[in-house]
């Protein structure tokens, strides 16, 4: 019999993860997969976007928060799902940045499915929407 070492900090990182996922869903109850990292110049995000396009794809920035938020549509009307995996509906994504950026020199760029967000560090400015390239 092998033993297995319970670690429960990593339960609980887990439950933390899935009630974020779930907080965060549109209300359909879909949140694309995002990571945020940070360099020493910038915040980048990235998201899964697959089948969206530029137009589908909403950004802003005010009070040093990102929102993303999109809308997916189902690819096929169906009477009756059998089985759901893909999410489609509305979704909407904030997200607090640490320190003031330059919003005037946000850029954003989608590419094969993904969401590239990039926002330079710097002096604090007024809200603004971005346009995805």
């Amino acid at each position: 019999m092998a033993f297995a070492r319970w670690d429960p900090f990593r339960d609980l990182i887990t439950i933390q993860q899935q009630l974020e996922r779930l907080a965060s869903s549109g209300p359909q109850g879909w949140a694309p997969a995002v990571d945020l990292c940070e360099t020493d110049t910038a915040f980048i995000l990235t998201a899964e976007l697959p089948g969206l396009s530029r137009e589908q794809i909403r950004i802003e920035i005010a009070d040093g928060r990102l929102t993303l938020q999109g809308r997916r549509d189902a690819r096929v009307s169906c009477q009756q799902y059998h089985q759901v995996e893909r999410g489609h509906g509305e979704f909407c994504r904030t997200f607090a940045l640490p320190q003031a950026v330059d919003a005037e020199h946000i850029a954003a760029d989608l590419a094969d499915g993904v969401l590239t967000i990039t926002v330079p560090k710097g002096p604090a400015t007024g809200p603004r929407r971005v346009s995805v390239s």
